[in-house]
């Protein structure tokens, strides 16, 4: 018996809509994690980007529970003496650009390297209900339906 390996012509990608208002991150984040890398798929390939694309909407109104909003922080360095930086989820949902939020916790999710790069392109992300990928008629995807703790709050 062979062990199955997927090439390239068997992937088939599908494009997948997410309505991410009221959904706890860490849920919704794991949940895309899995869909972007392809494991959900029985031909699921290690080294081969499997996933689908998911276009994810209202990432500016993701819930956050606890204290994780005012608690939770990010941090960066400046490289230079004392350049330590942070800043909140609060501040960042409620800044310019509120999707990073999302972007970073699947980001944390998914292998570092060539390959995790690859399939964190195939993550649209928007704060509002606007997005310009219609044209790719994607099917909608209920997370928060999956389970009554994804939206239970």
């Amino acid at each position: 018996m062979k062990t199955y390996s997927a090439k390239p012509s068997d992937i088939e990608k599908k494009w997948y809509i997410v309505d991410a208002e009221g959904i706890a991150l860490g849920r919704l984040a794991s949940r895309l994690a899995i869909r972007l890398r392809g494991k959900h798929k029985p031909m699921f390939t290690p080294h081969m980007d499997c996933g689908d694309n998911i276009v994810v909407i209202n990432a500016e109104k993701i819930r956050l529970t606890g204290k994780k909003r005012d608690q939770d922080q990010f941090y960066w360095h400046t490289n230079h003496p004392g350049g330590l930086k942070s800043r909140s989820k609060g501040e960042i949902l409620d800044g310019r650009f509120p999707e990073r939020v999302l972007e970073k916790a699947v980001e944390r999710m998914l292998p570092r390297g060539p390959m995790g790069r690859q399939v964190m392109g195939n993550m649209k992300v928007y704060a509002g209900t606007e997005h310009p990928h219609e044209a790719q008629k994607p099917e909608v995807l209920d997370i928060a339906g999956m389970n009554e703790k994804n939206k239970r709050g």
